[in-house]
C-alpha cells in the first residue's frame, strides 16, 4: 500500500470515527432536548387554555411581568432576554458554558409571561433550554471547548425545531446564526441529526409545527414575480431595520428608568394592556400563532397588525417579560406580507408566507435558514422565490441584528469596511467606504 492510499485510509478512519462519535452525542441531545421542549410546549398550551377561559385574564399581565423579572433577577440572571441571544452568547463568549439553572428558570418565567398575554414566542426559551441542557451534557462528558460549542449548537437546533417543525431549517439556522459572513460547517452534521431526532420525539409526544401550509404556485408568472420579489425584498429589509432599531430603542428606554428592575415589568404590563384598550383587540398579545395562520391562509389582516405587534413585543421583552422574539418576527413578517399583497394586488397567502420567513432571515442574518424553512414549510416552488427576498432583505438590513452577540466575520460587501471578529452590537460605526464611486456619491450627498 503506497503512502497516498495509507493517508486516504487514515483520513477515512478518522472521519468515520468522528461521525460515529457525533452521531451518538447528537442522538442523546435530540432525545433529551426534544423531550424537554415537547413538555415545555405542552405546559404552555395547557396553562394558556386554562387562563384564556377568563375574559380579562390579561389584567394580570403587570404582575406576570413583575414575577418573571423578579425570578430571573434572583435565581438566574443569565435567563434574561429572549433566549436565542443567550445561547449565541454562550457559544461565542463562554466556550459553550451555560448555567443549568437557566433551564427551569427560563421555562417558568416564559410560562408566566405567555399565559397572561405577554407578546413573546416559545422558540427562544426552547433554544436556550436546549443550549443549557446540551452544555450540561458536555460538562458531564468532560468535552473540550470546541466540542462543547458543537453540542450547544446541537441544542439550539433541537430546541428550535420543537417549535417550528422544520428540521433542516433548524440545523441550518443553528449553524448560521452564530456569525455574519461565516457558516459553521463543523456543526452542521450533528445539528442535523439532533434536529431530526428532536423533531420525531416532538411528533411522537403530540406537538405540531407552528405553521405548515402548501402553496400552489402554478398561477404565477416567473418573469413578473422576479421583479416583484426584488421590490418585496427591499421592503422587508427596510422593515427589518425598523424592527431591530425599535426593539433596541424600547429596551434602552426601560434601562434608563432608574427603579427596581421588576417594577419595570408592572409598567410594561400596563402599557400592553393600554394597547389592548386602544385597539380593542387581543390579537397583539401572546404568541400570535392564530394571526400568523390566518395571514398565511389569505384571510383579512389589519394593516397595522405588524406595527402593534412590534410595539407589544418590544415592551414585553424590554420591561422584563421572558420569551422568544422569533415567533413575533414571523408574525410581523406574515402580516406585513399580507398588507403588501393588497398594495401590489398579489396573493395574500404567498406574500404572507414569503414575508414570514424572509423577515426572520433578515432580522437574524440567516438567509440560508430562511430559504430552507420556506421550502420545508410551504413547498419548494415558494422557496425559489423566497430565496430572492431572503438574500435581498439580508443585504438591505445591513450590519444590524436582533442578536447583538452575533460575531461579524466579514462585511456584507467588499465596498464597505467594517470592524470584524467582534460582536455586531459593538462593531465600529465609523465605517469606511472603499469603493471610490460610492464614496463620491456619499460625499456629494453630505455636502448637499
Amino acid at each position: 500500500m503506497n503512502k497516498s492510499m495509507k493517508k486516504d485510509v487514515l483520513e477515512e478512519y478518522v472521519l468515520i470515527a468522528s461521525m460515529i462519535k457525533w452521531l451518538f452525542l447528537s442522538v442523546i441531545i435530540g432525545l433529551v432536548v426534544g423531550g424537554a421542549t415537547a413538555v415545555f410546549i405542552k405546559l404552555v398550551g395547557t396553562a394558556s387554555s386554562f387562563t384564556h377561559r377568563y375574559k380579562y385574564y390579561y389584567l394580570f399581565m403587570p404582575l406576570a411581568f413583575f414575577l418573571s423579572s423578579y425570578i430571573v433577577l434572583k435565581l438566574a440572571p443569565e435567563a434574561k432576554g429572549h433566549g436565542t441571544e443567550k445561547a449565541i452568547e454562550a457559544v461565542n463568549k463562554n466556550s459553550g458554558k451555560m448555567n443549568i439553572k437557566v433551564v427551569p428558570v427560563k421555562l417558568l418565567t416564559t410560562l408566566i409571561t405567555i399565559i397572561f398575554g405577554g407578546s413573546v414566542g416559545m422558540e427562544g426559551p426552547a433554544t436556550q433550554i436546549g443550549a443549557g441542557i446540551s452544555s450540561k451534557i458536555g460538562e458531564m462528558l468532560k468535552l473540550n471547548d470546541i466540542d462543547r460549542k458543537r453540542v450547544v449548537v446541537c441544542g439550539i437546533a433541537s430546541g428550535f425545531v420543537g417549535v417550528f417543525g422544520s428540521p433542516v431549517g433548524a440545523a441550518v439556522f443553528a449553524a448560521e446564526v452564530l456569525y455574519i459572513g461565516q457558516f459553521s460547517y463543523l456543526a452542521l452534521f450533528p445539528s442535523l441529526i439532533s434536529a431530526f431526532v428532536s423533531f420525531f420525539i416532538g411528533r411522537y409526544l403530540g406537538t405540531k409545527p407552528l405553521i405548515q401550509y402548501f402553496i400552489n404556485m402554478k398561477e404565477f408568472s416567473t418573469g413578473v414575480m422576479l421583479l416583484r420579489m426584488i421590490v418585496f425584498g427591499i421592503f422587508i429589509g427596510v422593515l427589518a431595520m425598523f424592527f431591530i432599531r425599535f426593539v433596541n430603542f424600547i429596551e434602552n428606554c426601560f434601562k434608563k428608568i432608574n427603579i427596581y428592575a421588576p417594577l419595570k415589568g408592572i409598567i410594561g404590563g400596563l402599557l400592553v394592556i393600554l394597547v389592548v384598550l386602544i385597539t380593542g383587540s387581543e390579537a397583539y398579545m401572546g404568541i400570535g400563532e392564530e394571526v400568523i395562520e390566518r395571514a398565511v391562509q389569505g384571510q383579512t389582516i389589519s394593516p397595522f397588525a405588524s406595527l402593534w405587534k412590534t410595539l407589544t413585543t418590544s415592551i414585553t421583552l424590554g420591561s422584563g417579560g421572558s420569551g422568544g422574539i422569533l415567533t413575533p418576527m414571523l408574525y410581523v413578517g406574515a402580516t406585513a406580507g399580507s398588507v403588501w399583497s393588497h398594495i401590489v394586488n398579489g396573493s395574500a397567502t404567498f406574500y404572507a408566507a414569503v414575508g414570514m420567513v424572509s423577515f426572520l432571515a433578515s432580522c437574524a442574518n440567516t438567509p440560508l435558514a430562511g430559504i430552507v424553512m420556506s421550502m420545508e414549510l410551504f413547498g419548494s416552488e415558494v422557496g425559489m422565490y423566497a430565496a430572492i427576498v431572503c438574500v435581498i432583505s439580508y443585504l438591505i438590513v445591513g450590519h444590524k441584528s436582533i442578536y447583538p452577540t452575533q460575531i461579524i466575520v466579514k462585511s456584507k460587501t467588499p465596498s464597505l469596511f467594517m470592524d470584524t471578529d467582534c460582536e455586531i452590537g459593538k462593531v465600529d460605526k465609523r465605517f469606511i467606504i472603499k469603493n471610490h464611486i460610492l464614496k463620491k456619491i456619499v460625499k456629494d450627498n453630505i455636502n448637499n
